[in-house]
């Protein structure tokens, strides 16, 4: 004798599971983009999604969706594992109301959310939608507004990515732009406030979507986005990778594996790296990925702002943020965008007890009208303020330059260093000895017969008698000249000797970091 409620049962999986329809699945594989359901299966380990809030639909009555049909309202919520680990998961389906947020598909994010901030798991938001529900109006809006509190209040405290992988449009973009990291689906993903059409009506200018949101544009352009991925797969993937550096929550340390690179590794190559001319450019990358463990160098926002350089990578096993001046571009020089890059990557690795080393080699801020009207003072202060706020362990390498304000701002032992070594050629100062010469010697240089050798050689006798690392390390500013084939050890060294570093600030409601 068949059992109706369960044959009801079965009935509402099947037409669940099916979500948007064969035709609407169809539709979303030719656009090169999985279901809902499809993602989820690729990004948690095999069989432990588990889902809640299946059978949740929108209530529709005199909202104009009276008898539509919206299969899970459109979200698929509920938690899973990733290498093991519990995860929260999200995946908006474009199949289902083109994956639009109306009240109650809101309520099931937010109901995510509060759980992996009770359990102190990460959680991973996958969005494939249209953006809010008009039919459900204010309700909807409402919405969007219990989900940006909850990412606010999670902020710090739980891991949160969110991976764009179809548009993001209006109210939409800034939940994603609350957490913590963004992945974008190139070709499929689009994010921006106003689309092409309101732009033309009211600026009359002409733009695709992809120029204006596309992946390519958040990341290089705008910042917004940190991560791109050529398709879904890919962009999954990303995300258990991003994972692997990150702990579940902020109370817990970054997983540590184990490291076939040695610890004791020399590096002589190093000793080459950095020209004798100072005036030479160089990739620090290469600095970068002789120094960390083999292969686990992850950059972050790669080709925005490219001046500096951030990224996770690892030390011995251990998880470390590592952010560094780029000397190939704008010779290494701090500017606006840069400014804000290096603030946000140290605030994230504080965040997630992620210790921080820093490589330096910058000649100051960058000049111009457009840096002091753009606000370089307020940008460059947030570099200040997010390193004399972290109470991880800090490391500081400074490779060459390091004048002025830019000196103190790569996080300097004034603003906390732990520990700071310097290779030997390693120039400290308050600005470039051709710039200090111009004002110490400027008589006697206006008086020489030949004032251009005469401005050589007396910047060569200022960076001789001031420029070299040995003066900062005679006041203690340095604690030790080092090999620079001996980088790797010296770092994991420092590393280890501050395993369980513990400070302890003031007590106080919120900083007021200079935004």
């Amino acid at each position: 004798m068949t059992n109706p409620r369960l044959e009801e049962l079965r009935a509402r999986l099947r037409r669940i599971e099916a979500m948007g329809g064969a035709e609407r699945v169809e539709r979303q594989h030719q656009a090169r983009k999985w279901t809902a359901r499809e993602r989820i299966a690729y990004l948690c380990d095999p069989g432990t999604f588990e889902e809640i809030g299946a059978h949740v639909h929108h209530r529709g009555q005199g909202l104009g969706l009276g008898g539509v049909e919206a299969p899970a309202d459109g979200v698929v919520t509920g938690y899973g594992r990733i290498d093991g680990r519990v995860v929260y998961v999200y995946a908006q389906d474009f199949t289902v109301l083109g994956g639009s947020l109306g009240e109650m598909h809101a309520a099931k994010i937010q109901r995510v959310q509060d759980l992996a901030l009770a359990s102190g798991a990460p959680i991973i938001g996958l969005n494939d939608s249209g953006g809010a529900r008009i039919q459900e109006g204010v309700d909807s809006l409402n919405g969007y507004g219990e989900i940006f509190k909850r990412n606010t209040w999670a902020s710090g405290v739980i891991p949160q990515i969110t991976v764009i992988m179809g548009p993001s449009a209006g109210g939409a973009v800034y939940s994603p732009a609350l957490t913590d990291l963004i992945v974008m689906v190139r070709g499929s993903a689009q994010m921006f406030i106003t689309g092409p059409q309101v732009i033309e009506a009211v600026t009359g200018e002409k733009v695709s979507a992809e120029a204006l949101g596309g992946a390519d544009a958040q990341l290089k352009r705008s910042g917004v986005a940190h991560l791109v991925a050529g398709d879904d797969q890919s962009a999954l993937s990303l995300v258990r990778h991003l994972l692997s550096y990150l702990p579940n929550n902020h109370l817990e340390e970054p997983p540590v594996v184990e490291s076939d690179d040695p610890m004791n590794r020399i590096e002589p190559g190093l000793r080459e790296v950095v020209p004798i001319d100072p005036a030479k450019p160089y990739d620090v990358l290469r600095v970068i990925e002789a120094v960390v463990d083999r292969g686990s160098w992850l950059e972050i926002q790669p080709g925005f702002a490219e001046n500096v350089v951030v990224g996770f990578a690892r030390l011995g096993g251990r998880p470390v943020g590592v952010l560094a001046n780029q000397p190939r571009v704008l010779a290494g020089t701090l500017d606006i965008d840069g400014s804000d890059k290096l603030a946000r990557f140290v605030r994230l690795c504080d965040a997630f007890n992620l210790p921080l080393v820093t490589l330096v080699d910058t000649p100051g801020y960058l000049p111009g009208t457009a840096q002091e009207y753009g606000g370089i003072i307020r940008h460059g202060a947030k570099v200040l303020y997010a390193y004399a706020e972290a109470v991880v362990p800090k490391l500081t390498v400074i490779l060459r330059k390091a004048y002025g304000g830019a000196y103190l701002a790569m996080c300097s032992r004034s603003l906390g260093a732990d520990l700071v070594f310097a290779w030997p050629t390693a120039e400290i100062a308050v600005m470039g000895p051709e710039g200090a010469a111009n004002i110490i010697f400027r008589d006697e240089i206006a008086r020489a017969s030949d004032p251009a050798q005469k401005r050589a050689e007396k910047a060569q006798e200022y960076r001789e008698r001031f420029a070299h690392p040995y003066v900062a390390a005679a006041r203690g500013y340095v604690d030790a000249v080092i090999d620079p084939a001996e980088t790797r050890p010296r770092l994991i060294a420092g590393l280890m000797a501050l395993y369980n570093k513990h400070e302890v600030r003031p007590p106080k409601k919120h900083g007021n970091i200079p935004l």
